[in-house]
């Protein structure tokens, strides 16, 4: 099949600038990549093209020649083959496109499994002193039915007689250069060397399938927002007996109603009477811990703060190292008085000089003084 052009390919005019072209190959390599589209047999050979066509236009030079000769760049090898003959040797060790993501269907060392991701949601006490899950996580694994060949079980897989098992077609081209030769992915194959008469039921021929796994999980004290738990080899396996990849918990800490976290401090709001604060008073704040006695001296005005020593939340990895907790205190003023309430709080301002013409003129000369000063 004759292969498209690279800028048509990416979407992009061919005075594209270098910025553009990488912003139209990310956003089709995350639509197109492998292992988001685990269930389109196309995604593997729609990234590869991508890729290739990314790979040259993102090189200055490389794109110069493509746009003067196109498919048939003799520095280029047709998609990166070497030369063959003519005294020509593969300029700088140009390989397939696809090699350098998939082998090409070449012989290649064992691959690492792909890394997974799992958002986890935990409660506010839960993320303080930690909690054990049990998560299901969707991942690929080889086909149990027919361990993993690909082939409905009694039948055989057989040697893809279009590239006798190598995974690539060559063809030979002759130029001013000299005979080049291109190396491409088997268009009957797409690279495995094997041909599948009769699929597997199951996993229709790709000798895996999507599972969801139970995986238990630790969640240590102190974890906030943001925070990210690996745990190693829990990811995708290997696609050829490498090791497999691992798995990222990210922690998402869930909001409290009353409580809020700053580090390793926590917040809370409590609520006083008039009385109470004038008075005092000994009243019982909520805390990680249960609930706690607090005395509140006489005269405490609204905003004051009170510090509540090692009930905050415990330090990422060690239970003995906590927190504070702060208290803040605000005044409630009271509503709906009775009349007889009124006359006794007139009274008690009378009493306390707190009359309003007073108040205002005390108000007025502060004010002079800030801003005119003493004289």
């Amino acid at each position: 099949m004759e292969k498209r052009d690279y800028y048509e390919v990416l979407g992009v005019g061919r005075d594209a600038s270098p910025e553009e072209i990488k912003k139209a190959y990310r956003r089709l390599a995350r639509r197109y990549h492998p292992d988001v589209n685990k269930d389109d047999p196309n995604a593997e050979q729609k990234f590869k093209e991508i890729s290739e066509a990314y790979e040259t236009l993102s090189d200055a030079n490389r794109r110069a020649r493509y746009d003067q000769f196109g498919h048939q760049d003799p520095t280029q090898g047709m998609g990166g083959g070497g030369f063959e003959g003519g005294g020509f040797s593969d300029f700088g060790g140009f390989g397939d496109i696809f090699d350098m993501f998939f082998g090409g269907g070449r012989a290649r060392g064992p691959q690492r499994g792909a890394d997974l991701e799992y958002e986890l949601e935990v409660d506010f006490e839960d993320a303080a002193f930690g909690i054990e899950e049990e998560i299901q996580i969707p991942r690929t694994e080889t086909c149990s039915t027919c361990g993993g060949s690909g082939a409905r079980p009694g039948t055989q897989v057989e040697t893809c007689s279009a590239c006798n098992g190598t995974g690539e077609q060559q063809s030979v081209v002759n130029t001013p250069f000299g005979r080049m030769v291109n190396r491409r992915v088997c268009s009957v194959c797409h690279g495995s060397g094997k041909r599948i008469k009769s699929p597997c039921p199951d996993c229709h021929g790709q000798g895996r399938r999507r599972v969801r796994r139970t995986v238990k999980i630790k969640v240590p004290a102190g974890v906030d927002t943001g925070m990210r738990l690996r745990m190693p080899g829990a990811g995708e396996p290997s696609p050829n007996g490498g090791q497999p990849g691992d798995l990222h918990i990210i922690i998402r800490v869930r909001p409290h109603e009353i409580f809020e976290r700053d580090g390793n401090n926590v917040y809370v709001d409590v609520p006083l009477t008039f009385v109470q604060a004038a008075l005092g008073d000994e009243i019982e704040v909520p805390t990680l811990d249960g609930n706690v006695k607090l005395r509140i001296p006489e005269g405490t005005q609204t905003g004051t703060m009170f510090r509540l020593r090692g009930k905050g939340i415990p330090k990422l990895g060690s239970q003995a190292q906590r927190g504070d907790q702060h208290v803040r205190v605000h005044v409630i003023t009271p509503t709906n008085l009775t009349e007889r309430q009124r006359e006794l709080l007139r009274e008690l301002g009378g009493e306390l000089g707190e009359t309003p013409q007073e108040q205002t003129r005390t108000f007025i000369e502060r004010m002079k003084s800030a801003f005119l000063g003493n004289h």
